[in-house]
Parts: structure tokens; sequence; C-alpha cells
């Protein structure tokens, strides 16, 4: 499992705006102001040799027991429960506080992993403006500047040093098959199902599964492993002590996984909910299968109702194959197995470079990419990057310049071409290098200075 780094402080010592770096995304808010930040926010972290979650918490007010200010302060414990290590950020400029000295104290008897953190020292010496937080007891502080970029990488490598490699799964393993949803939508039916047998806990009553629950099954001499995750609820309505490790444990099933079956309840509209984990399955780049369960029962204005509500609201994810089901009946689940297995087949595909270029090549000259300014791109082959999901890495010069529009394009004419259903898809460009950019021009001879010297006394002599 991938390491979680929480991020935690009090309000406005930067830890969104270090959040934004370390996942190099925009996702968490940023502004001067204190207390912006009040659910805690997940995200993958991209700094660093090792992969890892990080997660975003509000401002830490432990001592307040009452309002908005209670209910992120609990949050917040909750999200220091699940950390593998405690990011605890101090503001630089403003020095050590009272406040800062609470959050210490808090931490300690958390028995959590704590990394000290210095934000905001850009143009400051870095043994001065660290010295006064010794005084926390919480080891050797490492400065940084979140706004600026300053010390992140050595930050990422400092929090990761205690963590092992992370050892990414071959081609050639059984799949893993994490299914996921919110609280209650039939997940562990759906597996018992599967298995024929009454193997994960089932009940009428939202959060029965409270961990992640891995299990080995064969089906037609093929292996695989299903995992039972808990329902992910919003963040707000997480009040149970023992339901506080759900989230990141969904999250990490997720990334551990080669296909992810997204079930979906056919008797309530899809929320806001089951937009976030989609787009948390496409961001990590897992093979998805779309499962709508309690199918049965349905008249024909609410099944037609539910499919206007996929069109509209999931179509980022129209390369996901849809089952509807009933888990619980068995009706509409023989031609679920089949998908995962297409799933799992297009996630991990060998790509051969002659064939992609040649695709390449086609799709170009089709409909060529549109000019960069003075110039057009220029694509000249493509092979694959990596697996899970499959990366095509395009070579070209000028392709700085091609639009947004026109990656999707090659993407949608790859997949069709390899048939990669079921699979997200990632096109990269790479600029070729200039063997010749960085070499300056050879000194002319001794005769091409003297013809150069004739050719311009001749010019003098005729144009005066």
């Amino acid at each position: 499992m991938k390491p979680t780094l929480v991020l935690v402080g009090r309000p406005n010592v930067g830890k969104s705006t270090l959040f934004n770096r370390l996942t190099r995304t925009r996702d968490a808010i940023v502004a001067d102001i204190p207390g912006l930040t009040r659910d805690r926010h997940y995200g993958a972290g991209r700094v660093g040799d090792k992969p890892y979650l990080v997660v975003d918490t509000g401002g830490f007010e432990p001592v307040i027991k009452e309002g908005v200010l209670y209910a992120m302060a609990k949050q917040t414990i909750q999200a220091i429960d699940e950390a593998d290590k405690v990011l605890f950020i101090v503001d630089g400029r403003q020095g050590l506080t009272a406040h800062d000295k609470i959050i210490a104290e808090q931490l300690r008897k958390s028995g959590q992993k704590i990394l000290l953190v210095v934000n905001k020292t850009e143009g400051m010496t870095t043994t001065v403006v660290t010295a006064e937080f010794f005084e926390l007891g919480l080891g050797d502080p490492c400065a940084v500047s979140a706004m600026h970029g300053d010390n992140i990488h050595e930050l990422a490598d400092l929090a990761l040093a205690d963590f092992p490699e992370v050892v990414e799964e071959s081609a050639s393993k059984h799949p893993k098959i994490a299914i996921v949803g919110r609280p209650n939508v039939g997940k562990s039916t759906l597996i018992n199902t599967l298995l024929g047998e009454e193997r994960v806990i089932a009940f009428d009553q939202p959060g029965t599964t409270r961990d992640s629950i891995y299990v080995d099954f064969t089906h037609k001499d093929k292996q695989y492993t299903l995992i039972d995750t808990a329902g992910l609820r919003r963040r707000g309505q997480v009040h149970e002590t023992i339901e506080k490790f759900s989230a990141i444990k969904t999250l990490q099933a997720i990334e551990d996984a080669n296909v992810v079956v997204l079930i979906l309840d056919a008797r309530n509209e899809i929320s806001d909910q089951d937009a976030h984990i989609a787009g948390f399955i496409l961001e990590t780049g897992r093979a998805l299968v779309i499962a709508i369960n309690k199918w049965d029962g349905l008249d024909e204005y609410q099944r037609a109702t539910i499919k206007s509500d996929l069109s509209r609201k999931l179509a980022f994810l129209s390369f996901a194959q849809l089952h509807y089901i009933s888990a619980l009946h068995g009706t509409g689940m023989k031609k679920l197995l089949p998908s995962i297995d297409i799933a799992y087949a297009a996630a991990m595909a060998d790509l051969p470079t002659p064939k992609l270029t040649r695709v390449l090549i086609a799709a170009v000259e089709k409909h060529p990419p549109p000019r960069g300014g003075m110039s057009r791109p220029k694509m000249r082959y493509a092979h694959q990057g990596g697996s899970n999901p499959p990366l095509i890495i395009v070579h070209g010069s000028m392709l700085n310049h091609v639009p947004e529009t026109y990656r999707r394009y090659l993407e949608n004419t790859f997949r069709e071409t390899f048939k990669l259903w079921s699979t997200p898809l990632r096109v990269d460009f790479k600029i070729g290098h200039n063997p010749y950019a960085d070499k300056k021009p050879a000194p002319p001879t001794e005769a091409e200075a003297r013809r150069a010297h004739s050719r311009r006394r001749r010019n003098r002599k005729k144009y005066g």
C-alpha cells in the first residue's frame, strides 16, 4: 500500500499550497484567508521518487469544542489517525506560537510519526528561521517555501525515507478487482454472488464493511482477487470513530487494484459523491466496469431516468462498459466477469511500436494537428511508455503547441484501433532534442575570411 502523508497545522500556514505542490495540481483552494479548507482533501503525491497519498486538512483548533471549528478539528483528528506520517506545518515568518505548542502536544499524544515543516522561509537563513522550533521537541525542522517551491523535493524524500519502495504488480499477475461505491449499494452482496457463498457480511444497513477485504477465487480456471471495500461517504458525514479509516482504505484499494467495479444504486439518483469516486478512479488510471445494481423491480420510466443520469453526469466515463444487474437475485451477472477480463486485458495490453507509429501517421494524414504559431506540430513516431493504464508516447517537434482536443482525438484513434475498451488511455508528447542546437558555428578558415573580405570590397566599390 502507498504511505499516507497528512498535512496538519493551524489556519493559514500554507497547508493547501503545500498540498498543491506535492500533488502538482490546483485541487486545493488557496487564498490568504484563514479557515478556507474545512473537509479533508485526498490526492496522489507526484513529487519524490516513491508513490504516496497526501491528505490536506483544515486549520486545526483542538481547544474549541463547538461549532464549525470543532467539526473541522474532528476531521483533522480522523486524518491524523489514518496517517502513516504527519507533516506538521508551521509559519516561519510568524515564528513559534502558543497555538503551535498546543497542536504539537496533541500530535505527540497520537503516537504517529511526525515531521516538522517550517513554511514560508523564502529569502531567509535556514538555521535562523528554524532555531526556535526546536522547542517543540519534534526533531529537526525542514525549512520549505510551498509558494515558491523551495526544498519541496527534499521534503518529499525526507518524509518518505522510512517507507519501503512500493512494488508494482507485473502484467503476469492475476487481476485484482476492487468493488467500490457508496454505502449500501450492494458491494458485499455482489461479491457473495460471484463467489457463490456468504464470504463477506452483507446486511441491509449502511457501513457494514469497515475495512478492505481481499478474497481470492477461481472461475473457469482463471484466478482473481476481489477487494470488498467500505462505502465512501461524503467526508462531512463520517462521524463514528470506527469509520474513520474507511475512506483512505478504499482509496488505497483502488490504487492497489487493476480493475475497479463501480457499483451504483439504480433506486437512487447518481450523486456528486458517485462522480467524485469515478473521478478518483479515472485519476489513478484504473480500468473500470460500471454495474447498476438493484435494477430488478424498476419500471420503464425509472430505468430511462437512470440511463439519462448516467449519460449526463458520468459522460467522462464513456469508455467503460455498463451492466444492469441485481446482485441479490443474480440477474445480469453472467457478463460481468467477461467484461472484467476485457478491461484487464486492455489495461495490460502490449502495443508494438511499428503498429503504433503506423496508426499515428494515418491519424495525422486524416486530420493534421492545427498550427501553433507559424509552424505546424510534426509527429514522427509513437511507442508504449507503460501499462495499467496504457501510456503512448508520441515523439516529434513543436508538440508543446498540440491542443487538448487533438490529444483526445489521438486517444480515441488508438483506443478504437487496438480495442482498448474499459480502460483510461493516456497520450503524452515528447519533443525531440536538436543535436545542433547548442553547437556554435566553426570559425571561418583563412581562405574563407579572404574571400568574404574581397566580396565586401567589391560591394563597396559597386554600390558606393
